[in-house]
C-alpha cells in the first residue's frame, strides 16, 4: 500500500505553502511535486481559517473490521479493586521530523468512596479515581487535562472506541457513547473521542506539570486508515501479551492495536497548526493493576532504506507474578512488520535480549525458530517527562518519552546452510523511546526465556474470543 502526504505548520490565522512527501511512507520529503491546494471553510468548531488539501473523513467504527486486534475492548468489569486502563494514539510527521502522542487513562472507575466515605480504603486499600488526557507534543512540550469524575468516560466493551468530557456545552448531556463529530462539537466543550478510524477533541492544559514546558490548549480532528494490525495482513490478528491476558493474571497487559495506519486531518497545537495526509500513525493499551515496576518501549514508523510500510514496536518490562506476592519476572518482545507480515520475537518461541541504559540507548537481539532481529536505538536529547498509573499514587511521573530517536533495525531469515538472508536493514532518525519506573541505578541487561511448562501454556494457539463465541454472555470485557 502506498500513500502520499500534505502537512503544513503554521502559526494558526496565518497562511503558509504545503510541503508533500512522495508515495511511499517510508521516503523523504519531495518538494518538487507540490499538490495544488485550495482555500477552504473554517474547521469544525474553529472559528479560524484553514488550508485544505484533503479534510478528514469520518466513518462510524465498523465491527469484524480486518485489523481489528484481541483486547480492542475496555477491560474494566465493573468491581471496586485497583484498576487502571490507558491508551496511546501518536500521529508522525515527518516533514518536520516531529509528532504527537495522545495517552489516555482511566483509574479506579469502580471506586465506591464517594458513596462509603473513605471506608473502601481500610477494606480494599487506597484508590485513585480519575480520568488523564496527556499529549506530548512538537519540541518536546506537553499538556495535561486531568479530571478525578470518572462518570463521564465511556469506552466501548469490545470494541475500541472510548471518550471523555472534561465539560459539557452549556444544557448539553456528555456522550456515552461514539457520536458524530457534529454531536460531539455541539455537546463537548472540553473532552476527546477516539475510535480506529478517527479521533477529534479539544483539551486545556491544568497546569500540573511546572516541570515541563506546557502549551495552554490543543484541538484536534484526524481520519485514519488502518494498515497493519498486529499479525500478518489478512490472516487472524493476535494478542500481543498471548491468550492468557484475556485473564487478570500477568498484570499489566499490554496489545498494540494498530502497528501502522495512514492519517489526514489536523492539530492546533497552541498557536501552532498542523495539517497532514496519510501521515504515519500508530496506537496501543496497557490495563490491570498498575504499570509494571520497571520497563523500556521502542516504537517506529517512519524508516529509510526500504520501499513500502515497516512498523517496529518493541518493549520489555518487570512485573509481578500472580498468587506469588513479591515475585517477579523479567520479559520482552519484538514485533516487526514489513510487507504485509509479521515477525514475532517472543520469550514463549525463542529468545529474547536487551541491554538498556538509564536513558540513552536501546539495544535488543531477539530469534525464534526462523529469524532473527536486531535493534539499536539512540537518544542525545534529554526527554520528557510523562505521567503513568501507579499503584500507590495513581497517576504520577513516571517515565521520560522522546520522538527523536536514532535507529537501526535489521531482520534475517536464518539458514542452516551459509549465510543468514537479509530481509530488512533499515535507520530512522524519528524513533519514539521511552523508559519508566525503576529504580534504574544503572543499565538493564537481561535474556527472557520463559521455560516449560510455562513455555508450552502460553505457546499454545488459543483463541479466546472463538471460545467465547457460543457463550458471548460469558465473554470477558475487552476481547
Amino acid at each position: 500500500m502506498a500513500a502520499g502526504a500534505l502537512t503544513m505548520v503554521v502559526p494558526v490565522g496565518r497562511w503558509a505553502p504545503l510541503a508533500a512527501r512522495p508515495a511511499s511512507l517510508n521516503c523523504r520529503a519531495d518538494a518538487e511535486n507540490l499538490p495544488a491546494v485550495e482555500r477552504g471553510v473554517d474547521a469544525p468548531g474553529s472559528k479560524r481559517g484553514k488550508l485544505v488539501a484533503s479534510p478528514p473523513v469520518y466513518t462510524a467504527t465498523a465491527r469484524d473490521r480486518p485489523t481489528r486486534t484481541p483486547h480492542s475492548g475496555y477491560h474494566f468489569d465493573g468491581t471496586p479493586r485497583r484498576f487502571f486502563e490507558g491508551w496511546y494514539f501518536k500521529v508522525n510527521i515527518p516533514e518536520v521530523k516531529d509528532g504527537f502522542a495522545w495517552m489516555y487513562s482511566v483509574e479506579d472507575p469502580g471506586s465506591l468512596n464517594t458513596v462509603m466515605g473513605g471506608l473502601e480504603d481500610i477494606i480494599t486499600g487506597p484508590k485513585y479515581p480519575g480520568v488523564g488526557a496527556q499529549v506530548m507534543g512538537v519540541k518536546d512540550t506537553y499538556l495535561l487535562q486531568y479530571d478525578k469524575d470518572v462518570e463521564t468516560f465511556w469506552g466501548s466493551r469490545h470494541e475500541l472506541a472510548l471518550g471523555h468530557t472534561f465539560l459539557p456545552k452549556a444544557g448539553k448531556a456528555p456522550p456515552k457513547f461514539e457520536v458524530h463529530p457534529k454531536e460531539f462539537l455541539d455537546r463537548v466543550e472540553e473532552g476527546f473521542q477516539v475510535t480506529p478510524t478517527w479521533h477529534q477533541g479539544f483539551l486545556k492544559d491544568n497546569g500540573r506539570s511546572p516541570y515541563v514546558k506546557t502549551v495552554d490548549t490543543i484541538r484536534w480532528e484526524y481520519s485514519t486508515v488502518p494498515v497493519y494490525g498486529w499479525g500478518d495482513t489478512g490472516a487472524e490478528q493476535k494478542a500481543t501479551a498471548g491468550w492468557l491476558a484475556a485473564f487478570p493474571v500477568f498484570e499489566p497487559h499490554w496489545q498494540v492495536v494498530m502497528a501502522a495506519g495512514l492519517s489526514t486531518g489536523w492539530i492546533e497545537w497552541g498557536d501552532e497548526r498542523f495539517e497532514f495526509e496519510n501521515a504515519p500513525s500508530y496506537s496501543e493499551k496497557n490495563w490491570g493493576g498498575s504499570f509494571p515496576v520497571k520497563w523500556f518501549w521502542v516504537q517506529c514508523n517512519v524508516f529509510e532504506g526500504a520501499a513500502g510500510e515497516i512498523s517496529l514496536t518493541a518493549g520489555g518490562g518487570r512485573r509481578g507474578l500472580p498468587l506469588v506476592p513479591g515475585a517477579f519476572e523479567e520479559v520482552a518482545m519484538v514485533g516487526v512488520h514489513y510487507a504485509d507480515k509479521f515477525y514475532e520475537f517472543v520469550p514463549w518461541t525463542g529468545t529474547v535480549e536487551w541491554d538498556i541504559s538509564i536513558w540513552g540507548s536501546w539495544e535488543m537481539t531477539a530469534e525464534n525458530g526462523m529469524y532473527k532481529v536486531k535493534l539499536k536505538a539512540t537518544s542525545d536529547v534529554p526527554g520528557v517527562t510523562l505521567r503513568a498509573p501507579t499503584a500507590d499514587a495513581g497517576l504520577a511521573p513516571l517515565c521520560k518519552d522522546t520522538f527523536y530517536g536514532k535507529l537501526r533495525l535489521q531482520l534475517w531469515e536464518k539458514s542452516i546452510r551459509g549465510a543468514d538472508k537479509i530481509v530488512l536493514d533499515v535507520t530512522s532518525d524519528m524513533c519514539a523511546l521511552e523508559v519508566g519506573g525503576g529504580p534504574w541505578y544503572n543499565k538493564w541487561q537481561y535474556k527472557s526465556q520463559i521455560q516449560d511448562p510455562l513455555r508450552t501454556l502460553v505457546g499454545l494457539p488459543v483463541n479466546v474470543e472463538k471460545v467465547f463465541s457460543s457463550v458471548p454472555q460469558l465473554k470477558p470485557p475487552g476481547l
